[in-house]
């Protein structure tokens, strides 16, 4: 991944690209049918999906399980992301493939930032050794989120006016949802004793969530699943593991559950079921949307922790 320099660097060549660009792709596809759009992961899409509603074509990059930070673009998706009318993208850092992708495109898109506005964490650990390194899952916050969906609501409303009125009811009822979520949240896990709220996860994907919660995480791999924890890493882990009494490990749907059997192994600790961290499930799964993804998460940790 991107240093945070080279992160804000690559967050204003992008957004140059479409602002470069807006007259010509502001209302592309509007009068011919539905908004052409374009998310990068499927998180993403579904945020965007609950904004812009039928109004939208909605094309993700980095589908149902699929892992952002390997992900490799195709000659397909560079064709999609030239085709579209507007490119949602979660920035810091988080799409280390953006900027190619992009160039190979020859997109003339806006590219919008829906982490825009949102104060990013600082993640230092075995695999980051760079402290200036933003960590890019901020939609673990669900006050964060609300900030994607104000981003997304104000860019579809300047590339698409005449879709106004209805971009800003859907980011209402939605935003009303994800309040609702966030106090859900909240009272779900003041229940968990203090003493009991230190887990481990396969990759340090909830920073975000734990700055926003109270939930200690601690993980083997660093913000990005590119790195393989090393056997030096792991072995430092199951001692923080012992000495802190963490009450559970969570395996993730985008990594390799061994790390984490590993470690409950030789710690005793409980395996507390899969958490969803970078990508929803496919239509089979327990999280095929974000709000479903952070309930089903809810209901993972409060199991492990309180029993």
């Amino acid at each position: 991944m991107p240093t945070r320099r080279e992160t804000m660097a690559l967050t204003a060549s992008v957004l140059a690209v479409g602002l470069g660009a807006s007259t010509r792709a502001f209302g592309q596809g509007a009068s011919g049918g539905r908004l052409k759009v374009i998310a990068t992961f499927s998180i993403l899409g579904d945020l965007v999906r609950n904004v812009g509603g039928d109004r939208l074509d909605i094309a993700t990059l980095v589908g149902p399980n699929g892992n952002a930070h390997v992900y490799a673009p195709s000659p397909a998706d560079a064709k999609k992301v030239a085709d579209a009318a507007v490119v949602f993208v979660n920035g810091l850092g988080f799409e280390g493939w953006l900027e190619r992708l992009v160039k190979a495109s020859g997109t003339k898109a806006p590219i919008v930032v829906a982490t825009a506005g949102i104060r990013p964490l600082e993640r230092a650990d075995a695999h980051d050794h760079d402290h200036g390194r933003a960590d890019p899952h901020a939609w673990q916050s669900v006050a964060n989120s609300k900030i994607y969906v104000g981003n997304i609501r104000d860019a579809l409303i300047a590339i698409d006016p005449a879709g106004k009125a209805g971009y800003e009811a859907n980011a209402a009822a939605y935003l009303a949802k994800l309040d609702a979520l966030d106090r859900e949240v909240r009272e779900t896990l003041a229940k968990v004793p203090p003493e009991r709220r230190r887990v481990v996860t396969s990759h340090n994907a909830f920073g975000y969530f734990e700055s926003a919660y109270g939930i200690r995480f601690t993980a083997p791999q660093g913000v990005s699943t590119e790195a393989e924890a090393s056997a030096k890493d792991v072995a430092a882990i199951i001692s923080a593991v012992r000495q802190q009494k963490a009450a559970a490990v969570f395996l993730e749907n985008v990594t390799d559950p061994r790390l984490v059997r590993q470690i409950a192994d030789e710690t005793g600790a409980k395996v507390g079921g899969t958490l969803y961290s970078d990508a929803l499930t496919d239509a089979s799964g327990d999280a095929t949307t974000y709000i479903d993804l952070v309930r089903h998460n809810l209901r993972q940790l409060a199991n492990g922790l309180m029993s």
